[in-house]
């Protein structure tokens, strides 16, 4: 499971892991940044930069999760997201995800988290 809230409705955190994240690094190339100008001129929604937030925000979720379940976690509690800019162009996403060992305090149906 995976929430942004401090705690979990009907669960108790037996044990804190420790902490793990997930990082990305992107750069559009220079085909996109031509498109991307393009798109700039117009105003609205810059979908091709749209499109690459989105699959970088994914990928860094997936690697969270990952590196949750290879540290025996059930639950990430208060994950955050964090972006950088590298240099000009080249931008890492990060997600700061704090692991806990969950202990179900009242009958919710059986789950499991997995990367969406």
């Amino acid at each position: 499971m995976v929430t942004t809230a401090l705690t979990l409705s009907g669960y108790k955190i037996i044990r804190k892991i420790g902490v793990v994240r997930g990082i990305t690094v992107r750069s559009r190339s220079i085909v996109g940044n031509f498109f991307g100008g393009l798109q700039s001129i117009f105003s609205g929604n810059i979908t091709i930069y749209t499109d690459l937030c989105e699959q970088t925000r994914s990928d860094t979720y997936r690697l969270s999760c990952e590196h949750a379940q290879k540290h025996g976690a059930n639950a990430i509690i208060s994950m955050q997201y964090d972006t950088t800019e590298l240099m000009s162009g080249l931008t890492e996403c990060c997600a700061t995800v704090p692991l806990s060992l969950l202990n179900r305090m009242s009958p919710v149906p059986n789950s499991t988290f997995a990367p969406a």
